[in-house]
């Protein structure tokens, strides 16, 4: 079964955010070129990050978004830093939150825009300096973030 085939039967099901939360998606070309950009010739390791955004967002002015991170969040072990990025919107890094153990629990919300349907990426930092990534596409029927035409 193709991507589009199983996103076109999750949507119809209602269970669109359920399934496409569970695929892997592999990072394009687009995504990995914006991550090189921050973390250089890092290696960055796929697991432990999940995202949870819907995956048809009507409207990319406003989407909700969490970055959940597996993490016991002691002094031993604990993620420092959560980074979020957007390769299709004109600022790439849509968020960085920094991270300590006293923080409790190793996951951010917010909203964020996208310009165009794409695959949104959180980048978790551990304490050691290990990178650990996670990806989901998300499907935008009205963008944000474009230049109004004069």
């Amino acid at each position: 079964m193709h991507r589009r085939d199983l996103l076109t039967y999750a949507l119809t099901c209602g269970t669109g955010g359920l399934l496409l939360s569970l695929l892997p998606i592999p990072l394009t070309a687009q995504v990995k070129q914006t991550l090189a950009s921050v973390y250089g010739t890092r290696p960055i390791a796929s697991g432990r990050v999940q995202l949870k955004i819907p995956a048809l967002a009507e409207n990319g002015h406003s989407v909700a978004l969490t970055v959940t991170v597996q993490s016991p969040m002691t002094a031993a072990d604990y993620v420092s830093e959560i980074r979020i990025f957007a390769p299709k919107n004109p600022v790439p890094q849509l968020a960085r939150y920094q991270l300590y153990p006293g923080t409790g629990k190793a996951a951010v919300s917010s909203r964020i825009r996208l310009s165009d349907t794409q695959v949104i990426t959180a980048v978790a930092a551990m304490h050691d300096g290990s990178l650990w990534a996670g990806s989901t596409e998300t499907i935008v029927t009205l963008a944000a973030c474009i230049e109004p035409l004069l």
